[in-house]
C-alpha cells in the first residue's frame, strides 16, 4: 500500500514537472527559413540562433522558456522563438549568426544583435530597451530618419522623469525642439540602443539641480549627477553616448570588457576574489570606488572604474599569475596594461599611479602585436593542459596518448611517403622508353680513350 502511494505521488510529480515545461515552452515558436515570409512587418521578435550540440544552448534553454513566457504574460509585443542554425542555414546567414547560442533582436527591418550575459534579466532588459515604444518623429527632420524610426521614448511629466531616473542607472535625455542635435541623437539611438536608454523631455520637465546654459542640449544622467555633451570639448556624439553610457564604478566581467572595447577609456580595476572574502579585498573595491567617486571630476573622461571577481582573464592578457587583491589598469582596445611599481594600499597611493599611467609616467606592457599573441596563445595552452592534469588526470593522459599517437602516425606517414619517392627517382626507365643509341667511334677516339684509361704508371711505361 505505501509502495503504492509513492508510485502515485511520484507519478503525479513527474506529470505536473512534464506539464509545467510544455506550458512554458508553448510560449516560444520554433522557426524555419519560411520565417521571414510569414512574419508580419509590425511584429517584433526575439530569436536564439542554436546548435543541437551547443553545451551552452542547452544551458540558455531553461531560461529562454521562462523568458518567452514572462513577456507573454506581460503583454509585451515581443514574440520569442527559436532557430536551429544548422538546419536553416539561410536564415541564419541573413542575421550574420557567426557563434551559439546568438540572441538577436527584430524589429521592423532593423536587427539588433545581444551580447550581454546569457540571464533572465540581462536578456529581458534588453528586449524592453529595444522594443520601447517608437518616437514620433517632427515633419521637419529628414525623410531618411523618418523610415528608421529609432527608439526615443519622451517623458511628458515631472513624476514619470523621477520613475524613470529610479528604474535605470545610466539613461540619456534630449531637451529642446528641432534642431540638427536632434537628428544626430535620434540616428545614435537607433545604433546604440541596444546598450543603453534614450530619452526626450522638455526644458520644464527636468529637476531643478539640473541646470543647462544653452539649448538644445543632450545630457547623461548617472551616479547620482548629470554630464552635458560638449561638441567642441567631446566631438562626436556617438562616440561621447558609447563612452559614457557606463556607470563610474561597477562589478566588470569579460562581456563588459569586451564591451568597453570601444569606449576608448582605461580600466582601472581591483581584482578580487568574491568566493572567498577578505577584509583587504573589500579594502581595494572600497578604495577604487572612492577614487572613482571622489576624483570624478578629474578621471571620469579618460578612465573607467571597476572590480573584477577573480583573476582568470587577467591572467591570460598578462600571461603570468596576479596576486588577489590587486589594482591593474587596462587598455581593452590594444590588450595592453599597467601595473603599479610598488603595493598600492592607501588612496594616497592609487591616485599616483592613475596620475602616472594618465600622464605617461607608467609605461604600458603588452599589446596586440604578433609576438605577444604568439607567447598568449602559447600561455593559455599550457594553462589549458595544466588544468586537465590536475582536474581529470586521466583525460589528460588519454589526450597525450591520443596526441602522440595521432603525431607519431602522420610522421611515419611523411617517412613512407619519403621513401616512395625516393625509390622511384632511382629505378631504370620503364620498358618503351627511347634510349639514346651509343656512338661510333673512329680509330683515333678509340685510342684518346685506350690512353685515357690507363693509370700513370701504365704511361711512363710507354
Amino acid at each position: 500500500m505505501m509502495e503504492n502511494k509513492k508510485f502515485v505521488v511520484l507519478c503525479t510529480v513527474s506529470l505536473t514537472f512534464l506539464l509545467s515545461i510544455a506550458s512554458v515552452s508553448a510560449f516560444v515558436e520554433e522557426l524555419d527559413d519560411t520565417f521571414k515570409d510569414t512574419r508580419m512587418p509590425d511584429e517584433i521578435w526575439l530569436i536564439q540562433f542554436y546548435a543541437p550540440w551547443c553545451t551552452f544552448c542547452k544551458q540558455l534553454d531553461p531560461v529562454w522558456y521562462e523568458i518567452g513566457a514572462e513577456l507573454k504574460s506581460m503583454g509585451s509585443p515581443v514574440n520569442v522563438g527559436k532557430v536551429d542554425a544548422t538546419a536553416h542555414t539561410n536564415l541564419a546567414k541573413e542575421f550574420r549568426v557567426g557563434g551559439y547560442p546568438a540572441i538577436k533582436l527584430l524589429k521592423d527591418d532593423l536587427k539588433y544583435n545581444y551580447r550581454g550575459p546569457r540571464t533572465k534579466d540581462g536578456i529581458m532588459e534588453f528586449a524592453d530597451r529595444v522594443s520601447g515604444p517608437l518616437y514620433t518623429l517632427s515633419p521637419s527632420l529628414s525623410p531618411s530618419l523618418l523610415c528608421f524610426r529609432p527608439v526615443v521614448r519622451a517623458l511628458p511629466s515631472q513624476q514619470l522623469f523621477q520613475n524613470v531616473m529610479s528604474r535605470h542607472d545610466v539613461l540619456f535625455v534630449y531637451v529642446g525642439g528641432p534642431s540638427d542635435l536632434k537628428e544626430k541623437y535620434i540616428s545614435v539611438a537607433k545604433e546604440l540602443i541596444v546598450h543603453t536608454y534614450f530619452f526626450s523631455a522638455a526644458r520644464n520637465i527636468l529637476p531643478k539641480a539640473v541646470t543647462l546654459q544653452e539649448y538644445p542640449a543632450v545630457a547623461v544622467f548617472k551616479d547620482g549627477t548629470y554630464f552635458l555633451y560638449d561638441e567642441q570639448h567631446d566631438g562626436d556624439l556617438a562616440s561621447w553616448i558609447n563612452s559614457e553610457r557606463f556607470l563610474n564604478y561597477l562589478q566588470i566581467d569579460s562581456y563588459t570588457l569586451y564591451e568597453m572595447g570601444d569606449t576608448s577609456k582605461l580600466v582601472a580595476l581591483a581584482i578580487v576574489d568574491e568566493r572567498n572574502p577578505t577584509e583587504e579585498s573589500i579594502r581595494y573595491k572600497t578604495m577604487v570606488e572612492r577614487v572613482a567617486t571622489e576624483y570624478k571630476d578629474l578621471y571620469s573622461k579618460e578612465f573607467q572604474f571597476g572590480h573584477m571577481d577573480g583573476n582568470e582573464y587577467i591572467n591570460g592578457l598578462i600571461m603570468e599569475e596576479l596576486a588577489m587583491p590587486s589594482i591593474i589598469v587596462l587598455n581593452v582596445s590594444n590588450d595592453g596594461y599597467f601595473l603599479p611599481p610598488n603595493k598600492v594600499e592607501t588612496k594616497e597611493q592609487l591616485v599616483k599611479f592613475i596620475d602616472g599611467v594618465s600622464k605617461g609616467r607608467i609605461k604600458s606592457q603588452g599589446g596586440n602585436g604578433y609576438y605577444q599573441c604568439f607567447i598568449r596563445i602559447a600561455f593559455n595552452t599550457k594553462t589549458t593542459v595544466t588544468n586537465i592534469f590536475t582536474n581529470a588526470p586521466l583525460l589528460g593522459a588519454f589526450l597525450v596518448v591520443v596526441f602522440c599517437g595521432g603525431g607519431s602516425a602522420l610522421c611515419y606517414g611523411l617517412c613512407m611517403a619519403w621513401r616512395s619517392m625516393r625509390n622511384t627517382e632511382d629505378e631504370e626507365p620503364i620498358t618503351g622508353e627511347r634510349v639514346e643509341p651509343k656512338q661510333l667511334k673512329g680509330p683515333e677516339e678509340d685510342k684518346k680513350t685506350e690512353m685515357k684509361a690507363k693509370n700513370p704508371a701504365e704511361k711512363k711505361a710507354d
